[in-house]
């Protein structure tokens, strides 16, 4: 077969050249031009004619016929049903999702044990690994229990040869691991570069609408957590979803930041163990398993209910408040944004007067989970405050809530369900806006507060 005829065009400006450039001649930009297929103009009549267009009512079309894939078992314990939920409630026949993550946080074993769980309901699956070879595929699913006659394994990297196999098999559910190991041979750059990306996507998005294959591409991530690649890519496909988590924790989540077919607010939790992942069915007790918040007596601990999609989860804060002996104080967290820590740190320091500009502060979530909604500033602020004056927060005490820059507390969305999970797990007071005064949930103390203030001197076991 004829190798196609490419050429490199910027990305900057469009500048086209028929060989590679380190800096665009046009635009000066360097790393820019990437290579591409040249679009050959085919003769009018040797084209054959287009066929007429399919053009209907939308409410004519039928929606019901087509059913998703389910992987898990309905009884959300299994690694399926959290897979299920993010993706909106199982697999579309056709689509395209990819999956990325930070090396080694587990990426491959999430879809090998997804494929086993597929399998186990006669459902065909292919797993087509180009940084693998199949014996190592082997022994890993050996490790995880997840061999079946109904999930079959490749080793290959280049597309006519992934092609060949899925036409060998016809899976139903395929996993391309990874999108950045595919060549196509027609094209002279080598594999992981943004034309090879590009052109492999291509290929796999055509090959899942032509055959109903629903197909998952895992992506490598720079080192800034993106998915590697061009960003043209995520639009192609139809779902995205980033896997995350520490890898010295055991933790997972898994997030949708697109979904064709369903809503990004879900999110799936997962434990890592030596046999594979588990699901975390119960993720507020096991976060707070070995925890003294219900009563440690220790100064700047601080529980906070958050949000992992619908569903609500208790995390526990943790601040160390201490006098510097530099000239510039350090500022470090782990699991909340620093700018948004910063900017609690600077309400406290001019509402409430705690002086904290010589301090060294450290925030920490335990357990590795990372909080990124308003709702978990009320923790840090009480759990700094509750370091700073070295007072422990009241026995039982969960707080929620967003601060603004004046010191107010603000209302956050579901404070009805954060409610209810920390009553469910034997928290005797909850600190929460004013706007959620209302809320009971049975022997539980709720607490409303308007200011920053209010909810210090109510938290602490001796105010402020």
């Amino acid at each position: 077969m004829s190798r196609l005829q490419t050429h490199f065009v910027c990305q900057s400006c469009g500048y086209e050249s028929p060989r590679w450039l380190g800096r665009c001649h046009a635009c000066g930009e360097y790393g820019t031009l990437v290579e591409e297929v040249v679009a050959h103009k085919e003769d009018a009549q040797s084209r054959p004619p287009p066929g007429p267009p399919r053009v209907l009512p939308l409410s004519s079309i039928e929606r019901s016929g087509i059913e998703r894939m389910q992987s898990g078992n309905g009884t959300d314990n299994s690694l399926g049903d959290e897979f299920d939920r993010v993706v909106g409630g199982g697999l579309v026949p056709g689509s395209v999702l990819l999956l990325g993550g930070e090396p080694g946080i587990g990426k491959s074993t999430l879809l090998l044990q997804l494929l086993a769980a597929l399998a186990s309901r006669d459902i065909p699956t292919l797993y087509v690994s180009g940084e693998e070879s199949p014996d190592q595929v082997g022994l890993r699913a050996a490790r995880l229990g997840c061999a079946t006659d109904k999930l079959f394994v490749a080793g290959e990297t280049g597309l006519d040869s992934v092609q060949a196999a899925f036409q060998a098999c016809s899976p139903r559910v395929a996993v391309i691991d990874s999108i950045q190991t595919i060549s196509n041979p027609d094209l002279a750059s080598a594999a992981g570069t943004i034309g090879q990306i590009r052109e492999s996507t291509a290929a796999f998005v055509r090959l899942a609408k032509e055959t109903g294959t629903a197909i998952l591409l895992v992506g490598h991530v720079t080192k800034d957590g993106m998915l590697a690649g061009p960003k043209a890519v995520e639009h192609m496909v139809d779902c995205v979803l980033t896997f995350e988590g520490d890898p010295h924790h055991a933790f997972r989540i898994l997030r949708a930041a697109k979904n064709r077919f369903g809503g990004t607010h879900e999110a799936g939790i997962f434990e890592m163990h030596s046999d594979g992942l588990a699901p975390v069915v119960n993720p507020s007790q096991l976060f707070l398993e070995n925890s003294g918040s219900l009563g440690s007596g220790v100064s700047g601990i601080c529980v906070t209910a958050c949000m992992e999609g619908t569903r609500p989860l208790l995390a526990e804060v943790q601040a160390l408040v201490t006098s510097s002996y530099f000239g510039t104080p350090r500022r470090v967290t782990t699991g909340v944004d620093y700018n948004r820590c910063c900017v609690i740190l600077a309400v406290l320091e001019k509402r409430l007067g705690l002086h904290l500009g010589a301090q060294d502060i450290h925030v920490n979530v335990v357990g590795g989970l990372r909080l990124t909604e308003p709702a978990a500033d009320l923790a840090v602020a009480m759990s700094c405050a509750s370091s700073f004056r070295d007072q422990p927060l009241s026995e039982g005490t969960v707080c929620f809530g967003e601060v603004g820059l004046a010191g107010e507390i603000r209302g956050v969305p579901h404070a009805s369900r954060r409610a209810e999970e920390a009553a469910r797990l034997g928290f005797s007071r909850c600190i929460l806006p004013r706007s959620s005064e209302k809320i009971r949930h049975g022997d539980m103390e709720c607490l409303s507060v308007k200011t920053l203030q209010e909810a210090i001197q109510l938290g602490l076991s001796e105010g402020i």
